[in-house]
């Protein structure tokens, strides 16, 4: 039986966005150097080549032919993907709440003290834009 498409990239698909987020529009080979280069993650030719097909179907890339190479580069923007994410892991972890969702967050990860002031200044602004 298929697996059910997820409505989200896979972490591969999503490691390959990262690289195109950065630098598009890029061939094959360049995406691949990336990968290996960003995430530490050798890949076939021939894998790469499959994924980024997979992306342009599902409508995450575009492809571009210049010369005798294809050239892909994101179709999605990086606020887009991530407010998905983060709504799905919102709705299905923290019951629709975002003050667990940040809580969570705020008490699980290493913040240093500038990461701190900026929550602070985001919490007062968008308390000030509710005012």
């Amino acid at each position: 039986m298929a697996r059910r498409e997820s409505e989200h990239p896979t972490e591969l698909e999503l490691e390959i966005l990262k690289v195109l987020w950065d630098e598009a529009p890029l061939p094959v080979r360049d995406v691949r150097d990336r990968l290996e280069q960003h995430a530490g993650r050798p890949l076939a030719h021939s894998t790469v080549i499959t994924m980024l097909n997979i992306m342009v179907r599902k409508g995450y890339l575009r492809r571009k032919k210049q010369g005798k190479a294809f050239f892909f580069s994101p179709k999605v923007e990086r606020d887009r993907v991530a407010g998905g994410i983060m709504g799905d892991v919102l709705s299905r972890i923290f019951d629709g709440s975002p003050a667990a969702m940040m809580l969570n967050l705020i008490e699980t990860a290493d913040l240093d003290a500038d990461e701190l002031a900026e929550l602070r200044r985001l919490i007062s602004r968008k308390a000030r834009e509710q005012s």
